[in-house]
């Protein structure tokens, strides 16, 4: 299994703060299961901006997985799920929906994520938001369907 972790965050970029969301990820997925110790987990970060983040998708063309953290609000710069969906082949708008859902169990402010996912190809992409709690919970959601997502995009999980 392959995962690319890509924190998406002007602020972070500039070095105005330390990436928090990222290395949460990553910690979630690795306490998942002790498979994920075998699991080639990569952390990248990137400013916002459309460009940036579809530079950085293509950058990772052997991950299985490329999960975002960051972008996905209302504000001006946050067009993580606008490059997302720009760059698959598919969208997989329950994968988001599921996400976003089990989010508003946690806090009402989820109605306000955009994130996306979709796949290009065999590879998935899903946008998680940028907070270490909320990029932590979904880590967590998603990380026992990685191994299942990952069979059925090369035509093995059904």
């Amino acid at each position: 299994m392959v995962v690319a972790v890509i924190t998406v965050s002007d602020r972070a970029f500039a070095g105005v703060y330390e990436d928090r969301s990222g290395p949460a990820i990553v910690a979630a997925l690795r306490a998942s299961s002790p498979e994920t110790a075998a699991w080639d987990i990569s952390l990248e970060l990137v400013p916002d901006g459309i460009e940036a983040l579809q530079a950085a998708f293509a950058g990772h063309p052997g991950a299985d997985w490329i999960l975002t953290t960051g972008g996905t609000g209302p504000s001006p710069r946050d067009l993580t799920p606008e490059a997302t969906l720009a760059y698959c082949d598919r969208d997989l708008p329950g994968l988001a929906d599921w996400l976003r859902s089990e989010s508003l169990r946690e806090t009402p402010f989820a109605v306000f994520s955009r994130g996306a996912a979709g796949m290009k190809g065999r590879q998935y992409i899903v946008n998680f938001p940028g907070s270490v709690k909320a990029a932590t919970f979904c880590a967590t959601l998603l990380a026992p369907l990685l191994e299942h997502g990952r069979a059925m995009a090369h035509g093995e999980g059904h």
